[in-house]
């Protein structure tokens, strides 16, 4: 291995720290928050001065795969990542939604769409609806609350929410 390879391989393994670090700081972050959060730091910095474009690239796509890894590894005992328990939490809250007043769950959702000028970002929360992506026009069906996700087709973190039906 050459110099060079050995020195970008180092700074490589030194995002990866920062990475471990800042999750065991916040084991709330996102692969994408702590993607975002590593290529603003003065490691990358420092790895991006020395790298040129076509290895920068590839660095950011091992590094978007070793985020994943890596808090896919730190959850995978954690039991609220069970598809068990993400089956009972959503069977509580179907049966919650059914036996709820729907004409409160709307008048709440409405005061909601005025805060948020009818716009929602991926990590707020958010009770029921229909959620539109405004880049790409996916929809996704949230029917208990919970906190908005990026977008599954295109990974935008904006949002349009339709009106509820009666």
């Amino acid at each position: 291995m050459s110099g060079r390879s050995s020195a970008l391989l180092a700074l490589y393994q030194a995002l990866i720290e920062q990475v471990k670090q800042q999750f065991e700081q916040d084991n709330s972050l996102t692969a994408k928050s702590l993607f975002k959060s590593i290529i603003q730091g003065k490691n990358y910095l420092q790895l991006k001065s020395q790298a040129n474009e076509q290895e920068l690239a590839l660095v950011e796509e091992f590094l978007k795969r070793d985020i994943a890894s890596y808090l896919k590894e730190q959850t995978a005992d954690d039991i609220s990542f069970s598809p068990t328990a993400i089956a009972l939490e959503n069977t509580l809250w179907q049966w919650l939604s059914e036996i709820t007043d729907r004409s409160q769950v709307q008048w709440h959702e409405l005061q909601q769409d005025f805060k948020h000028h009818g716009c929602y970002k991926s990590g707020e929360i958010i009770n029921q609806g229909m959620l539109t992506c405004d880049n790409c026009g996916h929809q996704m069906q949230i029917d208990f609350p919970g906190v908005i996700p990026d977008c599954p087709q295109c990974d935008s973190d904006t949002f349009s929410r339709e009106p509820l039906s009666p």
